[in-house]
């Protein structure tokens, strides 16, 4: 089998929301469709994918690097062992073919957007749901039929007050989810202190709500922030230091009881590695939020996972970022501790597919073969126009 066509669009994810550091109002996202020469109902295997929130969208590097190195592979040349299917791992490698290591940037994203697709074909030509196939390959046939998920909301708006914020957070309840995250680093420290006890007499309970500061906290205001959240028992204080400071993320965990979370900004299996080592998190205590698309893709993710392990680190306390139904998929069939979610927030790309249920803070995953994006509404018609 082979990659006939790549197909990439840049498309808007404007909105006037914002986090500690950056707003959303020029986001854009890269949509593609990969093309094999496999043939089902008359009709080419198509596989589709995207990039996961927070980072532009990766047209150029697609266009004018990775997608030609995969169209010009010889053929047969990113086929599995038996030439019948995709080998995403091959096309990884195919795709870094004269690529200096290190200083990842943004090729991991471009590549992560694609391996997604990838994933999508060779599930699709298996006539499997990612997640079935996952579990089959890599996880001794164990899956998890239900996911946890909670809502990744409590962005800054203009003009969002508490009663707006708490307005969001039952919306988020009613939906059948029963915990959410809201974002710090923002704004003063009282007024955030405000949000979170405003946000906790919506959930009923701190150990039901996470913040997130987005890596926007020098080292001293982290801290500071750490102890003033300590009495609320929340699940998690996220990002809240430069991704990389490795050394400022090991003074805040040698003290924390919080536990803390991180690594959406962690783009390769050995800067995953490197924190493993130096970051000081507690692998019983603390999370993991290594995004498979923005890391090379989900080829590498495995090796992560893998990496992990020899460090203490079960896949229960590995978090996907991202909010899209791979990484549903992905922590379903890996049997991770879950997965994140955005309603309302990043239309279409956080949807769920038709039919898939929420409730009590877990939700069900589609059975179409591949992730089904064909089956999630707006994203379907995106994709459709795309592939042509």
């Amino acid at each position: 089998m082979n990659i006939t066509a790549i197909h990439e669009r840049t498309l808007p994810l404007a909105s006037s929301m914002r986090n500690a550091v950056i707003d959303f109002s020029t986001m854009t996202v890269s949509v593609v469709a990969v093309v094999t020469d496999v043939i089902r109902d008359g009709r080419p295997v198509t596989g589709y994918g995207f990039n996961s929130n927070g980072r532009y969208a990766q047209g150029g590097i697609i266009r004018e690097r990775f997608a030609p190195r995969l169209l010009g592979a010889a053929p047969g040349a990113l086929a599995d062992a038996d030439g019948a299917n995709l080998d995403p791992f091959k096309c990884l490698a195919v795709m870094m073919t004269n690529e200096k290591p290190g200083g990842h940037g943004e090729r991991s994203v471009a590549a992560g957007t694609l391996d997604m697709a990838f994933w999508d074909i060779v599930a699709k030509i298996e006539d499997k749901p990612l997640w079935r196939l996952l579990a089959d390959r890599y996880n001794g046939g164990a899956a998890d039929p239900l996911v946890n998920t909670y809502a990744a909301g409590g962005y800054y708006h203009p003009g969002k007050g508490l009663e707006a914020l708490q307005d969001e957070l039952r919306g988020y309840l009613d939906l059948g989810f029963t915990s959410c995250k809201i974002k710090v680093g923002g704004a003063p420290m009282d007024e955030d202190l405000r949000r979170i006890e405003a946000a906790i007499d919506v959930l009923g309970d701190g150990s039901r709500l996470a913040v997130d500061a987005n890596g926007g906290f020098d080292l001293a205001t982290a801290i500071k922030f750490q102890q003033a959240i300590q009495p609320y028992g929340l699940k998690w204080y996220e990002e809240p230091v430069e991704p990389l400071d490795f050394e400022a993320h090991a003074e805040l965990a040698a003290s924390a009881v919080t536990p803390l979370a991180t690594g959406e900004n962690l783009f390769s299996c050995v800067d995953t590695r490197n924190f493993a080592r130096h970051a000081g998190f507690d692998p019983q205590r603390d999370f993991l939020q290594v995004d498979p698309v923005l890391s090379y893709g989900l080829a590498e993710y495995l090796g992560i996972i893998e990496m992990l392990r020899g460090y203490g680190w079960s896949t229960r306390r590995l978090i996907p970022h991202g909010g899209h139904l791979f990484g549903m998929h992905i922590a379903a069939g890996l049997q991770l501790y879950g997965m994140e979610s955005y309603p309302h927030v990043f239309d279409p790309y956080g949807k769920y597919a038709r039919g898939m249920t929420l409730g009590d803070g877990k939700v069900d995953l589609p059975s179409l073969p591949g992730i089904g994006y064909e089956d999630v509404p707006g994203v379907d018609e995106l994709m459709r126009a795309l592939a042509g």
